[in-house]
């Protein structure tokens, strides 16, 4: 029997990985359950994905498109005239509003580095190129301890259920920007 054509395949894999994590967490992700929640045969699993860790880093890199795209979103990031302690309070604030799924699977998936180390070169990555965009308008360190305080204050809102303050995130971060 010839191979059916399904382009879109490996990224309907992806969604699934994604939906079996957000459902089941990490330790309901197994290429049987994305299999059967994408409706594809096991083998198709294995075949893009040779490994587990192959399709979290794939569900990780779609999982912080959110968070790319509200940072693009906000041209103040790189006005230099502007307020860059509101910009990412703001950031955070847009961030935090969307959908609560995305934003704990991205966490999820970023806490699973520890354990994984094939992981930890794109959560590196993407902390990078977050920090690598504010060193435009700071120094390189404060740059890499704002990213670090705005984790701090994300995990801090989804762990303890407390609303975002956007007011107190700003002056928290304002204190470090000289």
């Amino acid at each position: 029997m010839p191979r059916r054509y399904d382009p879109d395949r490996r990224q309907r894999i992806i969604d699934a990985a994604i939906r079996v994590v957000a459902d089941k967490g990490l330790a309901g992700l197994t290429h049987r359950t994305v299999a059967a929640e994408a409706d594809v045969p096991l083998g198709s699993t294995t075949y893009h994905f040779k490994t587990l860790d192959e399709l979290m880093v794939a569900a990780l890199r779609q999982a912080d498109e959110g968070f790319t795209k509200a940072v693009a979103a906000r041209g103040g990031l790189t006005d230099p005239g502007g307020d860059l302690a509101a910009e990412l309070a703001g950031l955070l604030g847009d961030w935090l509003a969307g959908d609560p799924t995305g934003i704990e699977l991205e966490y999820e998936l970023y806490l699973a580095a520890l354990r994984r180390p094939a992981l930890r070169p794109v959560v590196a990555e993407q902390m990078t190129a977050l920090a690598d965009r504010l060193a435009r308008r700071t120094d390189p360190v404060t740059a890499r301890a704002l990213v670090a305080l705005m984790d701090g204050i994300c995990l801090q809102v989804l762990l303890t259920g407390t609303p975002y303050d956007e007011g107190y995130a700003r002056e928290v971060l304002a204190r470090m920007i000289p």
